[in-house]
């Protein structure tokens, strides 16, 4: 039962990239990105890890889409209709579908036994809160303040865009 939840989550969290990627309309594109985000909190919580789960629902899915919606609205950005297709998409098209061939190929091999990864159990603590809290707040403090940085130069750099546009139109 939990290989197959595994395997429906695992293709909607897939199936849900693809159509963010795909998706003319941006605002559609980041509630693709928020569905995403749900089937990988599902298969956080197959892993047993439980805290990274709540965070990719609260954090991610909750706090960081509701800011790329609302720069979304504010810079009112609209889909246009699909591009004439040329040839660059076209060899994108034919090296993606290799890519998607490799992986199936790779894939049997692993249900049929041959290449399977042999897992290492994991220490007890692994994945709580306070070993989470130890590590992001010590060794990983400066791309942890990076990143706060560039999400609020990326809203107020919307903000201006979206000022200037007011102002001119």
């Amino acid at each position: 039962m939990e290989l197959l939840a595994f395997y429906i989550l695992g293709a909607g969290a897939v199936v849900t990239a693809v159509m963010m990627v795909i998706h003319r309309n941006p605002l559609a594109s980041a509630l693709n990105l928020i569905l995403t985000m749900f089937c990988l909190a599902g298969i956080f919580v197959l892993l047993n890890a439980h805290f990274m789960a709540a965070i990719q629902i609260l954090v991610y899915a909750g706090a960081i889409m509701v800011l790329f919606i609302f720069v979304i609205m504010l810079l009112n950005l609209r889909g246009e209709g699909w591009p004439p297709l040329t040839w660059k998409k076209l060899l994108a098209s034919f090296i993606g579908i290799l890519l998607v061939g490799y992986s199936l190929i790779k894939i049997t091999d692993i249900f049929r036994g041959s290449i399977l990864p042999i897992a290492t159990p994991l220490p007890e603590d692994f994945g709580t809160t306070k070993i989470v809290g130890e590590k992001l707040f010590t060794d990983f403090l400066l791309p942890f303040e990076v990143t706060s940085i560039l999400l609020l130069a990326s809203i107020v750099g919307a903000v201006i865009l979206a000022k200037m546009k007011i102002d001119k139109g």
